[in-house]
């Protein structure tokens, strides 16, 4: 007899078994994965919002003292320019600069570098 097409569809589809210890435990393991992992991608998400804003208040801060710097060096130059032209208003009329310099012995001469001795007791042999 031929078998009919209900029989054998209901013979090569079986039900799948009820859920077992094991696959309840597998996925309380994957669903303890998955919470684990998103919170450590969140905390990872926060340490780069912390990081980015660090170095945004950092690179706030450099730009604040080069724009310092940049005024204190405009300042020099200026002064430096202000002494390069009182010099140059100075050295035609500088009797030193237009004198030929003494020799060295004459400069040092009036000045004492060496201590005199000393006449205490206690130094005396």
């Amino acid at each position: 007899m031929p078998h009919s097409s209900d029989s054998s569809d209901s013979s090569t589809f079986s039900q799948s078994p009820p859920p077992s210890k094991q696959d309840s435990s597998d996925d309380m393991r994957k669903v303890q994965r998955r919470e684990k992992n998103r919170i450590a991608a969140q905390k990872s998400r926060l340490r780069q919002t912390q990081k980015a804003d660090t170095l945004h208040l950092e690179s706030e801060d450099l730009e604040r003292q080069n724009a310092a710097l940049r005024r204190e060096i405009k300042q020099l130059t200026e002064e430096m320019k202000h002494f390069a032209s009182m010099l140059s208003s100075h050295e035609p009329l500088c009797s030193i600069l237009t004198s030929p310099l003494p020799p060295p012995e004459v400069l040092y001469a009036t000045h004492s570098f060496h201590q005199p001795h000393i006449s205490s007791p206690r130094f005396q042999h």
